[in-house]
């Protein structure tokens, strides 16, 4: 048995973040991780092998659209070994970054599956066979154990044609035809990966629409150009029922028009994630775990029993890295004795397909719901002179402001590269930034960062490169 005041269960995004940053703040810290290598699913088979692979689909988009300036290429060979192996060394590369780091802050690492003995004992098995078990004690325990993917037990076929986000990021091949079960971030984004690689991808979605979490008028262009890119996009649909048929799967389909079937080389299964709450003996604790799985917090990130903590996907919506890395700190500060709290203004989001689609503080959907008086300006990307150049006009930045008092309230983008403009909206809101200082802020020209500053212009009516007569509305904005 082995007493360590601070364990971290999880060596993912929050994880890690938190077990640093008490190792820096002179605490003694321990992190138990099932898997062989730190990261956690973002890093081994989540986020980053993901935006490996869609970096890969938009050199090979790119080598289509340089046709318009008379630039031709030759259809590319993929090499899938090659390929897969490349990704998987970006993978590695992190990882034993991660493990450098946590040696030299002397954080000690246990790998092992993990179950709560008590509110203060961790029971460890040996995650390989003949491998010895452990215990640890604590004094406290920050619960990082994250998420996976929900499964459908009806979809559940013994066959690997039919796959979850792990097993489509293990790129196993190139399949002739994907269909992609949920459009939601994930399945619009290994859908992607396997489009420009050359895959029939197709995708069914039960609700109306693509990304039903997301603002319409961001997903309105996304919508547009997968229509282009994959064979076929089917709304409102309901998949009843998978058949394993050797060389294929058979799919049978419901919509409005009544059942079908069709056939597809694999089947991706993205119906959402859930929350790795069960099975970890927290009924062994105070801990609380609502109907959905979750773990109940509080802004400290403590759970009721007051020597356990949790943060990240295992306590709640969005299931996001930054946000479990955040919290990961937020926590480590309140053992620490600091005053911290979570409380974001905004916490961005970013769908990584092409175009991307960003968005930080409140969407014009909460707004409605909430009966919140919002004015909106939109400013479209075929205005911009960098959107010109590149080619990709059909962008747009959105913004929300209060109309009372012309705060920034939220900031929505979909175009090239809108994850890495989003942070700029996301401090916006954070430091309770107006309209007008938006306006104000001299942008660099031309960029696609500029238009950030349009929009704020567009809402007082006074943008450059687009007319927008002006309304009673302006000329009040204007005089505050």
């Amino acid at each position: 048995m082995t007493h360590i005041p601070l364990v971290v269960l999880g060596g993912g995004p929050g994880g890690y973040a938190a077990a640093f940053m008490a190792a820096d703040l002179g605490m003694e810290v321990a992190i138990v991780e099932r898997d062989s290598r730190l990261g956690g699913t973002c890093l081994l088979r989540g986020c980053i092998p993901s935006k490996a692979l869609l970096h890969v689909a938009r050199v090979l988009a790119e080598t289509r659209e340089m046709e318009a300036w008379g630039i031709h290429f030759q259809r590319p060979s993929i090499d899938i070994n090659v390929l897969r192996g490349h990704k998987e060394q970006v993978i590695s590369t992190l990882t034993g970054g991660l493990s450098q780091l946590a040696r030299r802050r002397k954080v000690t690492v246990f790998h092992g599956n993990a179950r709560f003995a008590d509110s203060s004992t961790l029971e460890i098995a040996a995650s390989e066979p003949g491998g010895a078990s452990q215990t640890l004690t604590f004094d406290h325990c920050i619960l990082a154990s994250g998420s996976r993917p929900s499964r459908i037990p009806a979809f559940d076929l013994p066959t690997p044609r039919v796959m979850d986000s792990t097993k489509a990021l293990e790129m196993a091949d190139i399949p002739e035809s994907l269909l992609v079960i949920g459009g939601g971030y994930i399945g619009l984004e290994m859908g992607t990966v396997y489009a420009e690689l050359g895959s029939r991808v197709s995708v069914v979605e039960l609700t109306d629409t693509l990304l039903p979490g997301a603002d319409r008028d961001l997903v309105k262009p996304l919508s547009q150009r997968l229509q282009k890119l994959f064979e076929n996009i089917q709304l409102r649909t309901k998949v009843t029922k998978l058949e394993d048929r050797g060389n294929s799967i058979l799919v049978h389909l419901e919509d409005a028009e009544g059942a079908s079937t069709r056939e597809f080389a694999r089947v991706l299964v993205a119906v959402g994630r859930r929350p790795n709450s069960d099975g970890i003996g927290l009924e062994n604790t105070a801990v609380v775990v609502s109907p959905k799985g979750f773990v109940e917090v509080d802004a400290q990130q403590r759970t009721a029993d007051p020597k356990i903590l949790a943060i990240g996907d295992v306590c709640g919506e969005p299931m996001l890295a930054h946000r479990a890395s955040h919290q990961g700190k937020v926590a480590v500060e309140a053992l620490h004795g600091d005053p911290a709290l979570f409380e974001p203004r905004a916490i961005p989001a970013v769908v990584f397909t092409d175009p991307e689609i960003a968005w930080a503080g409140l969407t014009e959907q909460e707004a409605t719901a909430q009966g919140r008086a919002v004015e909106i300006s939109r400013y479209p990307w075929a205005a911009s002179g960098r959107a010109q150049a590149l080619g990709r006009t059909e962008g747009m930045t959105k913004i929300l402001v209060d109309p009372e008092t012309d705060a920034l309230l939220g900031v929505g983008m979909v175009g090239a590269g809108a994850g890495e403009l989003i942070a700029e909206g996301v401090l916006a809101i954070e430091m309770g930034c107006s309209a007008r200082d938006l306006a104000e802020t001299i942008h660099p020209h031309p960029t696609l960062g500029e238009t950030l500053a349009f929009s704020a212009e567009n809402y007082f009516g006074l943008a450059t490169e687009i007319y927008r007569p002006r309304t009673p509305s302006h000329e009040q904005a204007v005089e505050k």
